[in-house]
């Protein structure tokens, strides 16, 4: 029942991501019924699989005709067609070609070739979430740190908000430590409307950091960190002035400014500026 429910929720978690808005109720009976269809009829069932037992459903479930099933999933199938057959294919019309070893002191999801679509990486991150939250909901799998670099790209999708958000309420059940890394506060506008519930969610999950660190920023962001973050005004006024390697660190109550040391070979290790200070190659033009 475990693997059926996790199966469920990841394809629901998809559908919608794909859609844009959460199921119905009829979307949702529509497509475990193309699910459980696909699992019946394949060893390894796959994507392609469902849609097709969507768009040609075997036989009446749980009161609804076939001819239900077809119209009431129609707009879940072709969402979901654009993953198998359309512009998004190539990433979940196939089996894993990766398996997820949650016995690893470390596990890295790189999504750097994945460009120009907030919605691609979207459906990456809500699968890959899937593989983990199963790793993070072991009891015997220890204590994590779950690190979300770049999340100003995470922040954007209201689903993957609120898987993030379940991590932070359960972080001690789960016994795992959360780290959001993003640019600067001025993100958030771009996180759903003003008091939206994807906005209220990104806020929400600053307020529940009791640690924050923050780096140099231009005097107008130290406006908008100060008032997001709850800072004083002297706090805010140590922003604009902190060099690299200099953060103010606001723990509960309590605020220091901090010199970060890094050794050689950890500068080596995450120096981000490599392509900044490459030579340019130039050429001599001869008339």
């Amino acid at each position: 029942m475990a693997v059926a429910g996790r199966r469920r929720d990841l394809l629901r978690a998809v559908a919608a991501s794909a859609l844009g808005r959460d199921l119905r109720a009829v979307e949702s009976t529509a497509l475990f019924a193309a699910l459980d269809a696909a699992v019946r009829d394949n060893a390894v069932p796959v994507l392609p699989q469902v849609v097709d037992a969507m768009f040609r459903p075997p036989h009446d479930v749980d009161g609804s005709t076939v001819e239900q099933l077809l119209s009431d999933g129609r707009q879940v199938a072709h969402a979901l067609n654009r993953l198998v057959r359309g512009d998004l294919s190539g990433l979940f019309d196939g089996p894993s070609t990766t398996r997820f070893d949650p016995s690893l002191p470390m596990v890295s999801l790189d999504l750097s070739r994945i460009q120009g679509s907030d919605q691609l990486i979207a459906l990456v991150m809500t699968c890959s979430s899937a593989w983990m939250e199963a790793a993070l909901a072991d009891p015997d799998g220890g204590q994590r740190w779950v690190i979300y670099d770049e999340a100003w790209r995470l922040l954007r999708q209201a689903s993957l908000l609120a898987r993030m958000q379940s991590q932070w309420k359960l972080s001690r059940a789960l016994g795992i430590a959360n780290l959001m890394v993003i640019h600067r506060l001025s993100d958030l506008d771009a996180v759903g409307e003003a008091n939206s519930q994807a906005r209220n969610l990104a806020l929400g999950l600053l307020a529940d950091c009791s640690t924050k660190i923050i780096h140099a920023q231009e005097s107008g962001e130290a406006a908008k960190a100060a008032a997001a973050l709850g800072l004083s005004s002297t706090e805010a006024k140590e922003l604009p002035q902190l060099v690299q390697g200099e953060g103010l660190w606001r723990i509960r109550e309590r605020a220091f400014v901090v010199r970060h040391l890094c050794t050689d070979g950890e500068l080596d290790l995450f120096d981000t500026n490599g392509r900044m200070v490459t030579q340019p190659v130039t050429r001599q033009l001869r008339g």
